[in-house]
């Protein structure tokens, strides 16, 4: 059942300390991708407490400014899209296949991220936990965060990667087109991952966010704290225990 809560785009920049810009510019854009990763954590923890995820706009609203909690990729990117819409973006919804652990990619709709179109289009992605801080071109140029380096290819048949350095080489985190779409379509892959056995979101809980120093997370048995390139990881005992953290590092009581 969809919520009565009306969508406020003040409401959701307050929530990112951040007041509405004159017109939409490139550098705006920077500064807002990087305040809602650092704002809003990556967490699936709806999906362990058997509560239905719901991806119209004042659902989406009302569980991540109104509530102050978080979602993965279809909530976060969806109302996010909304926010940049709003704020006279031209951003579009395109589906993403992320790199499984065989190597290959899973289905399409598997992942949603954005694309903004300023001067040229950009790659934008706040719902894939650990990864570019602001949008990247997808002409190819690498940029450079506290997280690594981070770069799109093209490849061929109009598919595009999303790509991290690792060493000397890169890797593909995922690969996507360019293809418009609505939200209605990624509704039986997200389904999936709040069902399926097969799908590492119903296996553990995470809750992940970016700090200014690294990015803090909390999983079933550890909360992870990395700072500079280091992580520290502490074990988590007990339910209560868990619980303490999630609230203490996220201001989360599900």
């Amino acid at each position: 059942m969809q919520t009565n809560v009306k969508p406020d785009v003040q409401a959701y920049l307050n929530l990112l300390d951040l007041a509405a810009p004159p017109k939409p510019t490139l550098a705006f854009l920077e500064r807002l991708h990087e305040r809602h990763l650092l704002r809003v954590p990556f967490e699936n923890l709806n999906i362990h407490l058997k509560r239905p995820i719901r991806l119209d706009i004042p659902s989406l609203f009302d569980k991540i400014v109104r509530q102050k909690r978080g979602g993965f990729c279809y909530e976060l990117n969806h109302l996010f899209h909304w926010l940049l819409r709003s704020l006279g973006y031209d951003s579009i919804l395109v589906s993403a296949r992320v790199k499984n652990e065989r190597g290959g990619f899973n289905p399409e709709f598997d992942h949603l991220a954005l694309i903004v179109t300023l001067d040229e289009p950009y790659l934008a992605d706040v719902g894939f936990g650990n990864a570019f801080r602001r949008p990247l071109p997808i002409s190819g140029e690498v940029r450079e965060d506290i997280g690594g380096a981070y770069r799109v290819r093209r490849l061929s048949k109009g598919e595009y990667a999303m790509q991290r350095q690792s060493g000397e080489s890169w890797s593909d985190a995922y690969r996507f087109t360019l293809v418009p779409r609505r939200i209605e379509d990624f509704m039986d892959m997200c389904r999936y991952h709040q069902t399926s056995p097969d799908s590492h979101f119903t296996r553990n809980r995470i809750c992940s966010r970016a700090t200014r120093t690294g990015r803090i997370t909390l999983t079933d048995t550890a909360l992870k704290v990395t700072e500079g390139g280091e992580q520290k990881t502490r074990p988590v005992t007990s339910e209560e225990e868990w619980f303490r953290l999630l609230e203490r590092h996220f201001g989360i009581r599900p």
